[in-house]
C-alpha cells in the first residue's frame, strides 16, 4: 500500500487529533492514531476511550488500508519537514515508511484491526444545528469557570441545556458560574448532557468562526459533533448538574456599567499585591468611585480609584481577583454591568442590552 500526500494536507488533520493522544498510557496502541485510507480520502483517527475525533484530508492513495502509527512521531515527522513537501508513505511488515526528497522514516505499526473506536450511537434523542462561530463563542464565555479536578466530578465540564428554542451552557467551580444562552432555529424538548472538560478544551480548539454549520446529536450516554470535515465523539458525564437558576441572583439594586478594560487593566494591577492564595481584592462603592485595594502577609497594600456612575449605598465586598479577571478577558464588549446587594451576597457581572450573559462570582472575607 502506498499513499502520495503534501506534508501542508497531512499536517493540519494530524495536528487536530493530536490533541488527545495520551502519551503515557497503559494500553500502548492508545498513543498511536489510526490512519485509514478508501477512495482517495485518508482519515487520521484518535481516541483516549473517553472520546474520539476524525479528521480526513484527500490524497493519492493506490489502494484501501488500514493501519496504526504513533501519533506524536509522525506528527514531529511532518513539523520538522519544510513546506511544500510531497510525502510518499508505504506500509510493508508492520513498518510504515515516510520518505521526501532524501529523508526516510520508519515507523512500527500496530494492527488496525486492535484499534479500539469509538462507534457512534445509531439513534440520537435529538440533533441540533448551528454555526461554528456560535458554537466556539457559547463554549469560550463559559468554558473557564468550569472545575479543574473536583471530586464533584460533574462540575469538571459544561452544562449543555437544550429547552424549547434555547441552548443554555453554564460552567461552574462552585466558586464562580458562568451562564450564556443563544436561540435554536427550531423546538425541542428539554434534555440536558455534561460534557467533560477535555470535550470542551478540545472543541473551542477545532471550532473556527466561521457561519459554517456544526450539527450536534445527542443521546444520554453520548455527544456527536460534526463540522468541516471532522467528526468529535465524547462520552458524557453522568450525574446531576446544579440548578443554575438559584444561583444567578436577581433583583441586586446596587449596580454600575463601566468601560471593561479600564476595571480589567485596574484589577491586574491591583491584584500584584494581593494574597497569593487567596488573591483577595476589596471591591469599596462610594458617591461615583470604585476602589480597589488590595494587601498581602507582608503588609504591602495595592489601591486603584475608578469614577463610576453610581448612587447606590456604600458598599464594601471582598472578591477573589483572579475570577473578576477572567470574565473581563473572556467577554468582548466595551462595558460591563456590575449587580451588587450587600456585603455577603454575589456578585452579577452581565452585558449591556445582552440578557443572555450572566457570571456569578461568590463573596469572600478579606
Amino acid at each position: 500500500m502506498k499513499i502520495n500526500i503534501s506534508r501542508d494536507t497531512l499536517l493540519k488533520p494530524l495536528s487536530a487529533v493530536n490533541g488527545i493522544v495520551e502519551r503515557r498510557h497503559t494500553l500502548p496502541i492508545l498513543s498511536n492514531l489510526l490512519l485509514e485510507s478508501k477512495q482517495g480520502i485518508i482519515t487520521l483517527t484518535a481516541t483516549d476511550l473517553e472520546m474520539q475525533i476524525s479528521m480526513s484530508a484527500e490524497s493519492e492513495a493506490t489502494e484501501a488500508f488500514a493501519t496504526t502509527v504513533s501519533a506524536k512521531k509522525l506528527l514531529d515527522i511532518c513539523r520538522s519537514l519544510p513546506e511544500g513537501s510531497q510525502l510518499s508513505l508505504i506500509e510493508k511488515d508492520a513498518r510504515l515508511q515516510v520518505s521526501t526528497g532524501r529523508s526516510k522514516f520508519n515507523l512500527q505499526t500496530l494492527p488496525a484491526s486492535d484499534y479500539p473506536t469509538m462507534s457512534k450511537i445509531a439513534n440520537s434523542d435529538l440533533t441540533i444545528r448551528l454555526s461554528q462561530k456560535t458554537l466556539r463563542s457559547l463554549l469560550r464565555q463559559v468554558e473557564f469557570s468550569m472545575a479543574q479536578q473536583d471530586i464533584r466530578y460533574y462540575l469538571n465540564g459544561l452544562l449543555l441545556e437544550v429547552n424549547g428554542q434555547q441552548l443554555h451552557v453554564v460552567g461552574t467551580d462552585g466558586h464562580r458560574l458562568s451562564y450564556v444562552s443563544t436561540e435554536l432555529s427550531a423546538s425541542y424538548e428539554k434534555q440536558e448532557i455534561i460534557l467533560p472538560r477535555k470535550t470542551v478544551t478540545e472543541l473551542v480548539k477545532l471550532l473556527e468562526d466561521v457561519d459554517d454549520e456544526v450539527v450536534i446529536d445527542l443521546s444520554p450516554n453520548q455527544a456527536n459533533f460534526t463540522f468541516s470535515n471532522i467528526h468529535l465523539i465524547s462520552k458524557i458525564i453522568d450525574g446531576k448538574f446544579p440548578d443554575y437558576n438559584r444561583v444567578i441572583p436577581v433583583g441586586h439594586q446596587n449596580k454600575f456599567s463601566i468601560n471593561r478594560i479600564s476595571v480589567l487593566q485596574a484589577m491586574q494591577r491591583a491584584s500584584i499585591l494581593s494574597n497569593e492564595k487567596y488573591r483577595g481584592i476589596r471591591m469599596v462603592l462610594g458617591s461615583n468611585t470604585l476602589r480597589l485595594i488590595s494587601s498581602n502577609s507582608e503588609q504591602e497594600e495595592a489601591e486603584e480609584e475608578l469614577e463610576v456612575n453610581y448612587t447606590g449605598d456604600p458598599l464594601d465586598v471582598g472578591f477573589n481577583v483572579t475570577y473578576l479577571i477572567d470574565v473581563l478577558n473572556n467577554v468582548q464588549t466595551e462595558m460591563v454591568e456590575f449587580s451588587l446587594a450587600d456585603a455577603n451576597s454575589s456578585c452579577l457581572v452581565t452585558l449591556p442590552d445582552n440578557a443572555n450573559y450572566k457570571y456569578v462570582v461568590m463573596p469572600m472575607r478579606i
